[in-house]
């Protein structure tokens, strides 16, 4: 991370990586998300989907992507690990979603510190956008800085999803454009922004933890249980293998 990068980080809670994704994975990804739809109609609409992994090779590219893993590495240190992933996507008219996380009360599974200049955080977001989030027409909303609060977000800001609500100032949107990758950690107040625009709103979720910690209930690798994340044994980089390492104080493997 550059000095600005890391002052963002600090004083915001997140921070955009901009074209993470190239413009011919990003063309590749919406094309197999097109297939699928025209296959499945019931995919159409709002909805939140999983098992990104299983999605094909462009998508598992993601996991260790080299412009968003180093920024990863430093946010949370050399031994992290990827602990659940999905995709949302939303038609116009999507619903938004509630404010949640922040600093106050403190969650030990989701949190950011820094210490002698030292980054650390517990549950992060590397959320790409496969479609344009322009100004004003939905997606990720924030309230910056909020990470470090000290007292509980009121409910007058949490519920601005709330019909007849007035979205409060201290509310933003991140825009973003197709292949960009917002950063940020769940210590951060966030929601959604209903969505505005005339075109479907994708946005792919992998969500990664320090080594130690374990936020969802399942994990991928070894993938017991799970035959078709089984099958990808042989198609993962050595940096995947290590990310989709299961949780543990002990293990000290650190990512490629």
């Amino acid at each position: 991370m550059t000095d600005e990068e890391r002052y963002l980080f600090d004083v915001q809670g997140f921070l955009v990586v901009r074209e993470a994704v190239a413009p011919g994975d990003l063309a590749e990804m919406n094309a197999w998300i097109d297939r699928q739809e025209e296959m499945d109609s019931t995919g159409r609409g709002q909805h939140r989907s999983g098992n990104l992994l299983t999605w094909g090779p462009t998508f598992r590219a993601l996991i260790d992507n080299p412009v968003v893993l180093p920024v990863l590495k430093e946010l949370m240190g050399e031994t992290l690990r990827l602990d659940h992933d999905y995709a949302i996507f939303s038609e116009a008219g999507g619903a938004g979603l509630t404010l949640h996380g922040g600093n106050t009360p403190y969650d030990p599974a989701q949190y950011y510190h820094c210490r002698n200049g030292k980054l650390y955080n517990g549950l992060t977001v590397a959320s790409y956008a496969l479609t344009d989030i322009p100004p004003g027409a939905g997606g990720l909303a924030v309230i910056p800085g909020s990470h470090k609060a000290n007292f509980p977000c009121p409910d007058t800001y949490r519920n601005f999803d709330k019909p007849g609500a007035v979205i409060p100032s201290v509310v933003q949107q991140v825009p973003l454009q197709a292949g960009d990758c917002a950063i940020f950690t769940e210590a951060l107040t966030h929601g959604t922004f209903p969505w505005k625009a005339a075109y479907q709103r994708r946005s792919l979720f992998f969500k990664y933890s320090p080594k130690h910690l374990s936020w969802a209930k399942k994990y991928y690798f070894p993938a017991e249980g799970r035959p078709d994340v089984q099958a990808l044994e042989d198609e993962l980089t050595p940096a995947q293998r290590v990310l989709l390492d299961p949780p543990s104080v002990h293990d000290h493997r650190r990512v490629p």
